[in-house]
C-alpha cells in the first residue's frame, strides 16, 4: 500500500472515531509510523493531528521538527491547540531523555506553544506524583517576574504550575497563594460544578483538602 493510500485508509477509519478513546485504539492497531504521522499532521485537521501525536517516532523529534509543529499549531483555536500539544507531550516528549531535555530549554522560546509546554511539563512533573525537580526556586522567580504579562495560553500553564507547586511543596504554599492574591488571575472565573477553579488561593486550598481526606 502506498503512502497516499495508507493515509486515505487511515482517514476513513478516523472519520468513524468520534471519541478520543477510539483514536487511541486506532493508534494501537497502527503502532509507530512516522511517515503516516507526518501525512496526517499535514492535513491540518484536529483529529488527524491527535492521531499523529501517537504515531510519531520520537527519535526523529529534533528541535527543528518541533518548531515546525509548534508553528502549525498556531492555526488552531486555543482548546484544540492545547489538546494536541498536551497529547504530544504525554505520548512523545515526556517519554525520552532527549525530548525532555529539549523541553527544559523552552521557558523563553519565541513560540508560545513551546513556552506553554515548558510550563505544562513542569506542572505535570509534580501532579503525577514524582519527586519535584530541584528547580522550584527558579520557577518561582520566573512566576513572580513574568506571570502577569505572559500570553494567555502560557499564562494559564504558568498559573497551573504555581498551583501544583503550592499543593505538593508545602514550604512554598503561602508564596503561591500570595502570588495568586496579588495578581488576581482567574478570580472571577466561572467554573462548572465539581471543577477546580484556576484562581490560585482556591485551587491550592481545594486540592490540598482533597489530599488530606
Amino acid at each position: 500500500m502506498t503512502g497516499e493510500s495508507r493515509l486515505h485508509a487511515t482517514l476513513a477509519q478516523l472519520a468513524d472515531a468520534t471519541r478520543l478513546g477510539e483514536i487511541k485504539k486506532l493508534a494501537k492497531g497502527i503502532k509507530k509510523d512516522h511517515d503516516l504521522a507526518v501525512s496526517l499532521w499535514r492535513t491540518g485537521q484536529h483529529h488527524p493531528r491527535l492521531l499523529a501525536t501517537l504515531l510519531l517516532d520520537r527519535t526523529r523529534l529534533d528541535q527543528g521538527f518541533l518548531d515546525s509543529l509548534a508553528a502549525d499549531l498556531e492555526a488552531h483555536e486555543p482548546a484544540q491547540r492545547a489538546q494536541i500539544s498536551e497529547w504530544l507531550l504525554a505520548n512523545q516528549l515526556s517519554k525520552a531523555k532527549g525530548t525532555r531535555a529539549l523541553m527544559e530549554t523552552w521557558e523563553h522560546h519565541a513560540s508560545p506553544v513551546l513556552r506553554r509546554l515548558f510550563w505544562y511539563h513542569q506542572a505535570r512533573l509534580r501532579w503525577t506524583g514524582q519527586t519535584p525537580p530541584g528547580n522550584t526556586a527558579e520557577l518561582l522567580r520566573s512566576l513572580d517576574a513574568d506571570l502577569a504579562n505572559e500570553e494567555p495560553d502560557v499564562q494559564w500553564a504558568m498559573n497551573f504550575t504555581a498551583g501544583w507547586i503550592g499543593i505538593f511543596q508545602a514550604e512554598h504554599r503561602d508564596r503561591c497563594v500570595r502570588l495568586g492574591e496579588r495578581l488576581g488571575l482567574y478570580k472571577d472565573e466561572k467554573v462548572a460544578r465539581n471543577c477546580t477553579p484556576s484562581y490560585l488561593p482556591e485551587f491550592i486550598r481545594i486540592e490540598v483538602a482533597k489530599r488530606s481526606e
